[in-house]
Parts: C-alpha cells; structure tokens; sequence
C-alpha cells in the first residue's frame, strides 16, 4: 500500500518541488514557469514561512505542493496580516487522486493552528469552493485581480480564541515577488 504524508518542505526538497511546479505548469513556450520562479523569490523574502510550506510525498516521492505566504491588508492607514495560497502543484502522474485537496487541506489546517485568520487565492471557484472559499469583494477585500470576479477569493479561517477580532478588510498587498507572474 503506497502511503500519503503530508508535511513542511525540508530545505533537502528544493529540487523535487521545482520539478513538481515546471511540470505542473508546463508550457511550450516558457523554459522555466513563472510559478517556479514564483517560489524560488519568495523562499528569499520576509513573505516566507517555512511551516506553511507543505508537501504532498507518495510513496516517498515528492507530488504536490501548496504555498502559503504573507500578505498585508491595508486599510484607514493600517495593516494587518492574511496570507496568499499558491502556487498549488501536483506532478501531472499524480494528479486526479486528491493530492492537491489534501495538501491544500494540510496547509489551511496548519495556518488555522498558528492563530491565522485570512487566506485570498486567485483559482477555480469550483476547486477552491470545496475548501470553503467565496469571492474575496463579499469580504471587503480588493487587489490587483478584483476585476476577475469570482476567481478573486478568500477565506476566513476559525479564530483561535473566543472574542478575536473579526479578519481584516481592505486592499490585498502582495510581496514583490508576485507582480512577476
């Protein structure tokens, strides 16, 4: 029986997750995927967080990946963090058997335990509904891809205690890394 772990990315796991992202994201036109540049610049930001990083491993090999990292909200002058999910990668010989649900699970259930509290995407509504995503201008959230409507997305995550204040709204700032894909 071929076992399902899902964990943190170990530094050891560069490699394989690069392969994961090109292959995922492949296209005939492109050497290397922005999304695999993506995550090579964020590894070297302060939008890094090494325990939201979380891989899918197979039988031992290595076949999805899902991405959370910090972002600001801005509003009346303020700032409060949220995270971004993405990129979300499975090998294309892994893919269909719920790899990608599950590693996208292990990474929201993983910011739940550290007390975060908002997660925008930019995907299919139909894939990221099941996670219990809605679009992000019902929560008062804008960014650079408002405009695409129902792909623009977030989630509120459970508090972590009782009486926490309710998740912020306003513009979505992405890190730097981002405005490249």
């Amino acid at each position: 029986m071929t076992t399902l772990r899902l964990r943190p990315e170990d530094p050891a796991d560069t490699g394989a997750i690069r392969r994961v992202l090109a292959a995922a994201f492949a296209r005939p036109d492109v050497a290397t995927p922005p999304e695999v540049r993506l995550v090579d610049e964020l590894r070297g930001s302060d939008a890094w967080l090494p325990e939201l990083a979380m891989v899918a491993e197979y039988g031992g090999e290595i076949v999805g990946y899902a991405l959370l990292t910090r972002v600001q909200v801005r509003s009346d002058g303020s700032s409060r963090p949220a995270l971004a999910l993405g990129p979300v990668a499975v090998a294309p010989h892994r893919q269909r058997i719920g790899l990608g649900g599950a590693v996208v699970q292990a990474a929201l259930e993983a910011a739940t335990e550290l007390g975060e509290r908002l997660v925008v995407v930019l995907g299919d509504p139909a894939y990221y509904r099941r996670f219990g995503f809605d679009r992000a201008d019902r929560l008062g959230l804008t960014s650079p891809w408002s405009g695409l409507g129902e792909p623009w997305q977030a989630l509120v995550l459970p508090p972590s205690v009782s009486g926490e204040p309710a998740p912020p709204q306003g513009e979505v700032i992405f890190p730097p890394p981002w405005s490249k894909v």
